[in-house]
This record gives structure tokens, C-alpha cells and sequence, in this order.
């Protein structure tokens, strides 16, 4: 079964629009029309784990501080589910996601930025 399509992503407070592009097997791609932002769904199983990607891709035109000119550059945000097949439910998977969202605010972003670990 695949996710409603489009999507829809809220960035900066400005809701986007990503129409699927593209589905194989359990992956499945949604994208601006402007080709801005992308957002790709995958799934993977292997022995008794199943990996859940979801991955958001941002396009854009940033300033080059060293030669004043601009520059086409992609910065990506990736959240990772493994979990095995059994064995935790929907609500568990979902209260550890939640979890790890609440945690991660500006001040915990910007650490992230800094390259705090």
C-alpha cells in the first residue's frame, strides 16, 4: 500500500506539495514541481529487520562566501526506523519517534549544527 499522493511538508510555514514521481517496489519518491524538494519513503527487510527510511532533499541557491557567487547546493534530513518484523507495536515505534522529536528543538538543532556530540 502506498502513502497519499501528494504529500505535503511544511517548511519555514510555507506548506509544499510533492506529487509522487516515482514507485519501485517499496520506495516510493515525492517532488516540488520546481524540483526544490524531494521526499523519498523506502522500506527494507532483511532476516528479521525492517528499515524504514524517510528522507527529506533540499535544492537550493546559496551564496559562495569565498567568490560572491552563487552556488547550487542539497542538504538532506534522514530519520531511520530498524525495528524487527515482531515484537514492538505501532504506538512503541511512534512513542520513541515522538520522544527523539520533542528532544530535538532549536537550541539541540543548533548544537547538531555546531557539531556538538
Amino acid at each position: 500500500m502506498a502513502l497519499a499522493d501528494p504529500q505535503t511538508i511544511t517548511v519555514a510555514g510555507v506548506a509544499k506539495t510533492l506529487p509522487r514521481i516515482s514507485t519501485q517496489g517499496l520506495r516510493s519518491v515525492y517532488q516540488t514541481s520546481d524540483k526544490f524538494l524531494t521526499l523519498t519513503v523506502s522500506h527494507q527487510e532483511s532476516g528479521k529487520r525492517v528499515r524504514s527510511l524517510v528522507r527529506a532533499d533540499e535544492h537550493a541557491i546559496v551564496p559562495d562566501a569565498l567568490t560572491s557567487a552563487n552556488a547550487w547546493e542539497d542538504m538532506s534530513v534522514q530519520i531511520v526506523f530498524d525495528r524487527p518484523i515482531t515484537g514492538f507495536t505501532s504506538t512503541q515505534v511512534n512513542d520513541l519517534f515522538a520522544a527523539i522529536k520533542a528532544a530535538m528543538d532549536s537550541t539541540f538543532i543548533g548544537k547538531i549544527y555546531g557539531e556538538e556530540s
